[in-house]
Formats: C-alpha cells, structure tokens, sequence
C-alpha cells in the first residue's frame, strides 16, 4: 500500500478506525488511539512499519507477520482491537489526560460486550491515567475490566524508546504464554 500524502494525513485528524472485535477474543488490544496514518487507512496501527506487526509475530500470537489489513487472520487468532481514545491524531500526547480517562467507561462496555479473555492496554502511562493507577508497572494486573484479565504492555510506536524489540517481543510472548 503506498502511503498518504501530507494532505492526506492532515484531512485524518479526529477520523475514528472501528473496534476490530469478534466473538471469541483471546486478547483485546487498546491502543492509546489512532496514528493519522490509521485515521487515513482505516486499519489499527495502519502503518506497515508499526512494531505491534512484527511483535506479534515473533511472540508467537500470529504465524507470520501479519499486516494492518488482515483483519481477518488478526480475529482468526482471536486478537481484537480497539481505543482508550477514538480520534486519531499525530502523537499521543496531543491527548488530555481527562480525554483518556473518559475512554474508560467505552472500553468497559467493549468488555462487556465481547468478552475477551485478556484485555491489555498497549501504553503504561495511558493506562496509569485511565485507570487511576500511578504505581502500575507493565505486566498483569491485579484488577480485572469485567471478568477479563488485564495486563499493560509496552506502547509498539516506535516513538516508544524505552523498549527496543527484543524487549518488547519478550513481555508480549509473556502475556501469549499467559493466554496459552
């Protein structure tokens, strides 16, 4: 897929991507929200490059490196994805604290709606803010979202300096061992 033009990318500015979600789920990914690139495509974390594609592959939750268009084989391994925020944008921290925490209660009627086994939030200081949880280290939670496990993992943008790959692929194959 070729990329977006500037233009492009500038008119993706608040557009939301849709839950990707099924019945089923084994994990229930959220994003922070949308890049602009997602916002352009339509696809969670919609650029090929994005580290989410590799690491899922090399922690062993997909048996090649899927792209953000398979969706299908994505809800065929029984991942799912959604948002804390549904508005995309160019970074992240364009995003108030009191908009993140007010994605908390959509999140846990996506919960409640499909069920999914595990719910890990992609983004440690996201989820700190959304969930009142300043402590919160990556890894499992002792709290669940509705009858689902919840974990943090590291945010895959490759803004996210603090985990190079090896790292990254190694706490996402502890939450794939985790739902096993």
């Amino acid at each position: 897929m070729a990329g977006p033009t500037k233009e492009e990318l500038a008119a993706a500015y608040d557009r939301a991507v849709p839950d990707l979600v099924a019945p089923g789920l084994r994990v229930l990914f959220v994003g922070i929200n949308p890049s602009l690139w997602s916002g352009w495509s339509g696809y969670h974390f919609g650029r090929p490059s994005n580290r989410l594609w590799i690491t899922l592959h090399e922690a062993g939750f997909t048996d090649r490196r899927l792209r953000p268009e398979d969706t299908d084989e994505l809800l065929a391994a029984g991942i799912g994805i959604t948002n804390l925020v549904n508005r995309a944008t160019a970074r992240a921290d364009e995003l108030t604290d009191d908009e993140i925490r007010s994605g908390l209660p959509r999140l846990a009627g996506t919960v409640a709606t499909w069920h999914p086994r595990t719910v890990a939030v992609l983004g440690i200081t996201a989820y700190r803010t959304a969930f009142g949880r300043p402590k919160a280290v990556v890894g499992p939670q002792p709290e669940t979202l509705g009858e689902s496990a919840l974990w943090v993992l590291p945010n895959p943008s490759g803004l996210n300096a603090h985990y190079q790959q090896p790292a990254l692929t190694a706490v996402y194959a502890e939450l794939r061992g985790a739902v096993r």
